[in-house]
This record gives C-alpha cells, structure tokens and sequence, in this order.
C-alpha cells in the first residue's frame, strides 16, 4: 500500500466515523437505535451502493466482529453497577438460560417446518438470534424512566446471554453429527463456569494492582483496565471457556472496584465502544448483499414473527415463574427482546465453517435483525408508558460525575438536574450533605454563580460539589435521595434506591 492509498484510506474512514457521529444524533430523535443507521452506511457503501465496495470475506468479518464484541461487552460491565444487578442476578441469569434454550427451540422449530430449512440450518437461526442487545435496547429506553428491576434484569441478561449462544452457534456449525443434548448441556455448563471464574479471578486481581500500584499518569489507567478486560477474554478463551462471559464479568468487577482516574476511564471505554460499533455494523453491511435478500424476506419475517410473539414471551415466562414479576414487566421484557450486533455476527459462523446454505442463513437473521428492530425500537417507550412501567411523572435520575482530588483527599461532584428531577425548587441548605461536602458552584443558563444556603435549585441547573473521601458515597446518596424525592426524602423514605431508579 502508498503512502497516496493510506491517506485515501484514513480519509473514507474519518468521513464514515463523522457521518456515524452524527447520524447517532438522528437515531436518538427517531427512538430508532443507531446499529440500523451504521448498516445503513455499510448497505450505501457496498456492492450494490453508491461506494461500489465488493467485500465477501466472512472470516475477516467474523474476526473484526469478535474483537468488536470484546470491547463492547468490556464498555458494558464497566458501566453495569453491582447493586442495581445484584437483586435480580438470579432472574437475569434464568433468562440467559432457560430463555435462550426455549427461544432456540421454538423459533429452529419454527424455521423448519415454517421454511423448510434442514434441521441444523433452523437450529443455528434459532440460536443465533436468541441473544438480545443491551445497547440497543437502552438507546431507544434511556428517556423512559423504568423500575430497576426491569432495567437491571434487561442489562444483565444481556450480558450474560452472548456467552451460552455463541457456544452453541459453534456446536451447530461444526462439521459431523449434533452430540447428545446432554453432552451439549454439559459442555455449556462447564465452559460458562471457567469463564465465570477466570473473569471474576482477573478482574479481582486487576482492580487490587491498579488500587495499589501509583502509575505515572492518569491516562495510563484507562488502557491499563482495557488491557485487563481484553486479558479475561484471552485467558477464558484459552482455558476452553466462555471468554466473552469472563470479559463482561472481569470489566464489572473493575467497574464497581472505585479506581482512581475512573471518570476519565469510563470516558476512554466509551469512546472504544462507540468505535467498536461503528466499525462492526458498517462492515456486516458491507458483507451483504441487498439484491440477494429478496427471496429470504418471507422466510426471515415469519421467522422473526414467532421469534417475538412466541418464543421470547414463552422463554421470558418459563424464565420468571419462580420469581413472580408482575405481568406488565413481563410483557415490557418481552417485547424489549431486541437484536443486535451480536446475531449477525454469530451468522458469519457457519460461513466461515462450510455449513450449507450459509449466504441463506446470513440474508435471513440480516433482514430479521433490521426489520423488527424497526418495529420494536420505537415501539418500546409507547408500551412501557402503556403498561404504566414509564410514567412522565416519576423523578428523573441525576447524572453525577466524580473526579478525584487526591492531593486533597476528596472528590469533585458535577450533578446535573434534568427535567424531571424533584431537586427543583429545593434550596441548598435543604439538602442536608453530610458534613465534609457543599455545593460551591452552580452553572444556571451559561452563567456561574457561588450559591447561598437559601440558593433555589432548578430544572437544568449543574452543580458543583466537593466531598472529603469518607462521605463521597454518602454525599452521592443523598444527593439522589433529594432528586427523587424532594426535601423531604429520608423522612419519607425515599433513600435514594428507589423503583424508578438505575443509579
């Protein structure tokens, strides 16, 4: 390659990422989650675009989209917070389980006798598009306030359900005859259990070093976690297990480890998760082509038709019995089922293996992806506030950014006020910080003022606190408490961990 082709290059891929950019603005007005507008662009660029851009190779593909996989699912359990998932963990791991084995069963059921697929073809769709997509389904719900149960048992099974999919997309693509279902149970069983440990044991190990080695500087620390993260997955990989379940639980027991520098890492994580996804999505449209999914539109429709009416509410019951969620949260986890990045990466599986009809298995789970990701994305607020699970009345969450001040010993708090917060109206010395922490700055329409004690507090305001490391916590708590439920939260209860909270 010349140095002329490099510069041509690096030009079309800083033209895609501004675009991408920029059309993640358009999907977040539309409700419509942005992966859609990111195949879009790999659709407009490829064979059958305005780019021209031939590209079949499925394996390269599959490998970018692993790595891809790594850095999202990593970008994911940094930002899933422990207590929010701890009461449900029993709830989310059944649906990863019991959800995803009824969901493959009904919908390669389905498959087969509805499209006349062979049986190992409808058994990988069936896996394949099991797996559900936390970014997806919180970039169309993040304007929804929704109890915490809800929003936990969502991000956790998605989280936890990439890992017993793809073991058995593997299992179904593979040359010879399908083992014994119990044979295929137990594998799966115990490759999620070295991945569970090897992700738990580097995570844990990790979060001591960076607590207790002082590196140079504060941006070797971002690097130092991704590295730890990407070492999960390697290192479960390896031992024979689930590298993409050790990854997701090594980066949540960094998330939660309170590291220092920790803004500036989750900043750095999202920054790579962004890119991960753009990246991966633009290259599956480039991977298909749009001419060729006419004749797989029927199959794929009616396929995903029993997939979303059928199995997901079927797998989502046989998931929850024993737990005895109300019926309408049911429904909204039913219906929140969307896919993502993750089914049409796992279809590049059996292509790269020689699997019959692989191009139909790929047109299939391509167009069932898109289409009913364009029905149930912008569907999901209106059911949510339907089911009364999303009222417009229930207090929306601060969003607190902690900075450390190790010199000082303390912390720098940025809280900003939304809309629907009941801080509104409260004066500051209302607020009850514990002492060792105060408000010293309030941002009000572009302009900053040192508060008094009698300051009014309102929608859109961004404050600034200090708080001494010992009360931080307690200082963060409060502050939520307030944002829920006004002046008089304590008194009445409101702690701060409230049904409509994820924070």
């Amino acid at each position: 390659m010349t140095v002329h082709h490099l510069n041509q290059l690096l030009l079309a891929c800083s033209v895609v990422l501004l675009v991408a950019v920029a059309a993640v603005r358009i999907s977040s007005r539309s409700g419509l989650p942005s992966l859609l507008v990111y195949l879009g662009i790999g659709v407009v660029m490829g064979s059958d675009g305005l780019g021209g851009i031939h590209f079949t190779n499925a394996e390269l593909t599959q490998v970018i989209g692993y790595a891809a996989l790594v850095v999202i699912l990593a970008e994911g359990g940094l930002g899933t917070k422990w207590k929010e998932i701890k009461p449900v963990l029993p709830a989310a791991t059944a649906l990863a389980v019991v959800g995803v084995a009824v969901s493959v069963g009904v919908t390669a059921a389905a498959a087969h006798y509805l499209s006349g697929l062979g049986w190992r073809q409808s058994l990988i769709i069936g896996a394949v598009v099991s797996s559900t997509d936390a970014a997806a389904v919180f970039s169309v719900l993040r304007k929804v306030p929704l109890p915490a149960r809800v929003t936990g048992t969502l991000e956790a099974e998605s989280g936890f359900n990439d890992a017993p999919v793809v073991i058995l997309v593997v299992a179904f693509s593979t040359a010879g005859p399908i083992e014994h279902w119990y044979v295929l149970v137990g594998e799966i069983a115990l490759e999620l259990a070295i991945g569970a440990a090897i992700g738990l044991a580097v995570g844990w190990l990790g979060s001591w070093g960076l607590r207790h080695v002082a590196l140079p500087a504060s941006g070797l620390y971002p690097i130092a976690v991704m590295a730890i993260a990407v070492t999960a997955y390697a290192a479960g990989a390896l031992a024979h297990g689930s590298g993409f379940l050790a990854v997701y639980l090594a980066s949540m027991v960094l998330g939660n480890a309170k590291l220092p520098h920790w803004p500036a890492t989750r900043g750095f994580a999202e920054g790579l998760g962004w890119i991960a996804q753009i990246g991966m999505f633009v290259l599956l449209g480039l991977l298909v082509t749009p001419h060729e999914l006419v004749d797989d539109v029927w199959p794929a429709l009616v396929i995903g038709l029993v997939l979303t009416m059928v199995a997901r509410p079927l797998g989502v019951v046989a998931s929850l019995l024993p737990f005895r969620v109300p019926w309408q949260e049911q429904i909204l986890m039913s219906w929140a089922g969307l896919r993502g990045a993750v089914p049409v990466i796992l279809a590049t599986i059996p292509m790269v293996n020689g699997v019959d009809a692989t191009h139909r298995i790929f047109n299939i789970v391509f167009v069932l992806v898109v289409v009913y990701t364009l029905v149930q994305g912008p569907t999901l607020p209106w059911l949510a506030r339907k089911l009364r699970l999303g009222s417009g009345e229930e207090a929306a969450d601060l969003g607190i950014e902690s900075a450390p001040l190790e010199r000082l010993r303390g912390h720098l708090l940025s809280v900003a006020i939304p809309k629907g917060s009941r801080m509104h109206g409260v004066e500051i010395n209302e607020l009850r910080l514990p002492s060792g922490s105060a408000v010293t700055l309030i941002v009000r329409e572009g302009k900053s003022f040192v508060p008094l004690p009698t300051t009014t507090l309102r929608r859109g305001d961004e404050l600034l606190v200090v708080a001494t490391d010992p009360v931080r916590e307690a200082a963060e708590q409060r502050l939520r408490a307030v944002g829920r439920g006004g002046k008089l939260a304590g008194w009445l209860g409101a702690d701060g961990a409230g049904a409509g909270s994820r924070g």
